[in-house]
This record gives C-alpha cells, structure tokens and sequence, in this order.
C-alpha cells in the first residue's frame, strides 16, 4: 500500500498516518519528522532547514526531494509507505512520480483530509498549550502567526495538488472534522475500495 496523505497543518495526518502504519505495516514517511531530527542533530541541512520551517515557509524542492528518495530506497519501504507532508507542490509531486517510476513503483491512493482553517488553528493553539503544559517546550511552529501563514502556504502551493491527483484518478477525500475514528474508518475504506 502505497499512500500519500494531503491536507493542512493541524487536519490529522500524523495521527491517521500513525493508524495507517499500524495497520498495514509500512513505514510513516514524514519530511516534518526527517527535518526535525536534522534540526535537532544541528546537520547544515537541518539549520537551514529551521531557518525556513520557523517562518512557516517551506523548505527548497531540492533539499526535500533528495531526502525522500533516499527514504523510498530503504528496505522497509519495499512493500509500501504512507508520505504525510510531501508532496507539498506540484513540481515536488511531479518529481515523486519521475521517483517511483524509476525505482518501479507507483501510488494506489492519495487521501485528502478536508478541514477548516478556524477549527484547525484552534486545535494547534490548544496542542501547543497542552504541549507546554506537559514537557515545558513549545515547537516554533506551534502558534497562530505561523500556523495562519502556514495554512496560507499550504492554500496557495499544496490544494493544487487535490486536482494534481484528482486528475490522475488517485485522489480519496475523508472530512477531517469528523471525529478521529471515523476519520480512521473512511481513509480505510477509501484506500481498500
């Protein structure tokens, strides 16, 4: 199983990429993830990269792209993987598919996770104060500044890809407002129809 989840900041991929991986087996392929542990381990790559992510922008095509497909290479992700947060652009989109091509391999489903702004930045603003609360650190990323200039990003450069995927007969849509299992049960049944 091969998958792409789409949606903005804050709508639930990480959570039901979780599932996903519990479910069928395969690894989580997150870029945030790949970043943040380049930043937390002060790499060239992962202090640019912080310089970017903590104004909300995003990091180059170039750097991300490389990075996935040393990922897809790895032996754990020969029988599928979920990617949360890539592709994020259509020119990174067109390079994934250029990828999976040449390492033979193709997606069966891209899951958008449909949301509204209002009620995601509520929950992010919630998620950094529980965060504080519990371990005393607040991720850069987490407050309503960079996360309203996040869902603008993710507006101007990621929707597109709806019909990037639409157009190729891939794309599934779930309604991210719905309670988190219910979210779990329609990804389920869009990714096995």
């Amino acid at each position: 199983m091969r998958l792409i989840l789409l949606g903005p900041p804050g709508a639930g991929k990480g959570t039901q990429a979780k599932v996903l991986v519990d479910t069928y087996g395969i690894p989580q392929l997150s870029t945030g993830d790949i970043l943040r542990s380049a930043i937390a381990n002060k790499t060239p790559l992962g202090l640019a990269a912080k310089e970017v992510m903590d104004r909300g922008d995003l990091v180059s095509d170039e750097i991300v792209n490389g990075i996935v497909s040393e990922r897809l290479d790895a032996e754990d992700c020969k029988p599928g993987f979920v990617l949360d947060g890539f592709p994020r652009t259509i020119p990174q989109a067109e390079a994934l598919e250029g990828m999976l091509t040449e390492k033979g391999m193709h997606l069966n489903a891209v899951v958008e996770i449909k949301a509204e702004p209002e009620v995601l930045i509520a929950r992010i603003v919630n998620r950094a104060r529980e965060s504080a609360a519990a371990t005393g650190v607040t991720r850069a990323d987490d407050n309503e500044e960079v996360l309203r200039n996040r869902l603008n990003v993710y507006r101007e450069q990621t929707a597109p890809l709806v019909e990037f995927y639409r157009g190729k007969g891939l794309l599934k849509t779930v309604d991210g407002m719905a309670p988190v299992e219910d979210v779990t049960q329609a990804i389920r049944r869009a990714v096995e129809n």
